[in-house]
């Protein structure tokens, strides 16, 4: 076991801070973290555990993360465990802050993993009363700050930018394409050597690793979707949100992976467009943001749910199986599917509010879930989706390949 190092009691020493809605509504608490003034859309949080993970995660760029469980930090931060390159969220909610971890994996106290990213965190706030508040209420814009010029910092989060029309995703996307081959990491304490496989139907060989080349549009991609795409035998190439189709189509990939993503996915026409190209000539498997945005391609509109849907244990129906997926979730838009689009229909629902959380085309190979498959943090009952989206590539590749013809039934093939 290790016990976590918070340095000295001066340096970790907090002030009073405050959080300030929109509407007017005063939480205060104490500063952890950076300290500095952030604004941004208040949302909570219903995880138990992977803080760090969702500090992590790009689509949380531009809003204020609540966590609905009370205690914070009590296992520190661990360098492998982080989804991405940087911490996103503006700023840090949380009723009881711990700086003391013990975990024989943490390697940081949190308060100085968020100054290193230049994040705010704030401590004793009532966050059962605030959660209510979002739930009746609404998302709002919110400003955390040390100061206690409450008409000030109302002034201030008032001229701040709502989320609906907000395009975030050009803040969090990669400058250039980049190769991806980092496989999931072998459970704790148990040898690579001795991890079972991937499971798979007896009637489904799988596949070499590399075989298929898949072609992912980093909208604010977490890498755990990149490590699960090597896990099922993809050759992973990460490509900026604003790549043209045809330097996509250019490596010749086998699929095509839409990335999470944050912000509103109505401010994002150029992405859509080139998405149009890319999932008419490819198999395509959207995640969360990429979901919204394929659901665009096809007519569909999307639409701001009052307070989103942000955790870990959210049910969701599999329409096909009727069974019941707990999936990890980070959303604050959803597709509209009566909206008057054309070709999609629905495959998983949400049964808390009946949102569409997934849906595949009729004419082309083309699914999409809003939910996150890859967890991290979160369950894994949705892990086959990967799996579905090989079986989709390796499919249209046969088809499409006049080398592999044996195997489409030719004249030479076996009755």
């Amino acid at each position: 076991m290790v016990v976590g190092d918070t340095n000295n009691e001066e340096d970790l020493e907090v002030v009073d801070a405050f959080l300030v809605l929109e509407d007017g509504r005063v939480f205060p608490g104490k500063s952890f973290g950076a300290g500095l003034d952030s604004t941004g859309e208040v949302v909570f949080n219903t995880a138990m555990t992977g803080y760090q993970e969702i500090l992590t995660d790009p689509s949380y760029s531009g809003q204020i993360v609540v966590m609905t469980f009370p205690l914070i930090g009590n296992y520190g931060v661990t360098p492998e465990d982080a989804e991405s390159r940087g911490v996103w969220p503006e700023a840090f909610v949380v009723r009881e802050y711990s700086d003391l971890f013990s975990n024989w994996r943490g390697r940081q106290d949190l308060t100085h993993y968020l100054r290193e990213y230049g994040v705010t965190g704030i401590t004793g706030v009532d966050t059962r009363a605030l959660t209510r508040h979002i739930r009746s209420s609404g998302a709002m814009r919110g400003i955390v700050s040390l100061s206690s010029d409450t008409d000030a910092l109302l002034d201030k989060v008032r001229s701040s930018p709502e989320m609906e029309g907000r395009d975030l995703v050009h803040e969090v996307t990669i400058g250039k394409q980049y190769e991806w081959d980092q496989p999931s990491p072998a459970p704790f304490g148990i040898p690579e050597e001795q991890v079972p496989p991937v499971e798979v139907p007896e009637d489904e060989p799988p596949l070499p690793a590399g075989a298929l080349r898949v072609a992912v549009m980093d909208y604010g991609v977490k890498q755990n979707i990149l490590r699960r795409l090597v896990d099922v035998g993809g050759r992973v190439t990460v490509f900026p949100a604003d790549t043209p189709a045809g330097d996509v189509l250019a490596i010749k990939p086998h699929g095509v992976v839409f990335s999470n993503g944050p912000g509103d996915p109505a401010a994002l026409p150029g992405v859509v467009e080139e998405a149009k190209i890319l999932a008419c000539c490819l198999p395509s498997f959207g995640i969360c943001l990429g979901h919204q945005i394929l659901g665009q391609v096809f007519g569909y509109r999307t639409w701001k749910l009052k307070f989103g849907h942000h955790g870990a244990n959210h049910p969701v129906k599999r329409i096909a199986t009727g069974r019941v997926e707990i999936t990890s979730q980070n959303h604050g838009f959803a597709v509209d599917l009566e909206s008057g689009g054309s070709g999609l229909i629905e495959t998983h629902v949400n049964l808390n509010d009946g949102t569409n959380e997934g849906f595949r085309h009729t004419g082309y190979p083309v699914f999409a879930v809003q939910y996150h498959p890859e967890a991290s943090p979160g369950p894994r009952d949705s892990a086959y989706l990967f799996r579905e989206f090989v079986r989709a590539m390796g499919e249209h590749r046969d088809n499409n390949d006049p080398a592999r013809a044996d195997r489409k039934g030719g004249d030479d093939a076996p009755a």
